[in-house]
């Protein structure tokens, strides 16, 4: 006498499966946008009134560059009116004029930023939230195994980015030095290996 199952699979392997099919087709909803090097952006010709700022070389790294002291510069940028401007201002512009916008308030964080020694700073543009209809600049920082989103035109303080929805503060493009990236959505980069 032969005896045939019915069941070829256990029902705890068949549950670990789905469960497995389900994992992977919502981890790339989850995943943050990776940041690639590249030669140029639509943004460049925009950049050359702050090209010296952003590739200015940071000073060595100075005691007491804090989250406390990076907050209260935050604080007083975000004190400044709003105004859109449609140039990229400098710092000392945004510090003489009655309104600044998002990007002379990003970049005026940037160079205070690097005056105190800090590395690992991009000046980031992106979306903020998926339905905003224009781009927005902002900061981020890498610092004691944290990355924190610096937003002087929106926030009054810093914010871990694992915090943060996966939705807000999108990067289309970044600046960190000399170095220019373009935001890549993780998932297609496994697609094309």
């Amino acid at each position: 006498m032969i005896l045939v199952s019915v069941h070829p699979f256990e029902p705890k392997k068949i549950f670990l499966l789905v469960a497995g099919v389900i994992c992977f087709a919502v981890f790339p909803c989850l995943a943050q946008p990776v940041l690639m090097n590249v030669a140029a952006t639509p943004y460049d010709h925009q950049m050359t009134r702050i090209h010296p700022i952003l590739t200015s070389k940071a000073e060595t790294a100075k005691d007491g560059l804090s989250l406390a002291l990076v907050n209260h510069w935050i604080q007083d940028l975000r004190g400044i009116p709003y105004g859109f401007s449609s140039e990229w201002k400098t710092p000392e512009e945004v510090e003489t004029a009655p309104a600044a916008d998002c990007k002379g308030k990003a970049v005026a964080l940037y160079q205070k930023m690097h005056a105190h020694g800090a590395s690992n700073v991009r000046l980031v543009i992106g979306r903020r939230t998926p339905m905003s209809r224009k781009t927005h600049a902002w900061l981020e920082w890498t610092a004691e195994g944290a990355t924190y989103v610096l937003d002087p035109t929106i926030n009054w303080a810093a914010y871990r980015s694992d915090t943060l929805s996966n939705d807000s503060y999108r990067p289309l493009y970044a600046y960190a030095g000399a170095r220019k990236y373009r935001a890549v959505e993780a998932d297609s980069l496994v697609a094309k290996n």
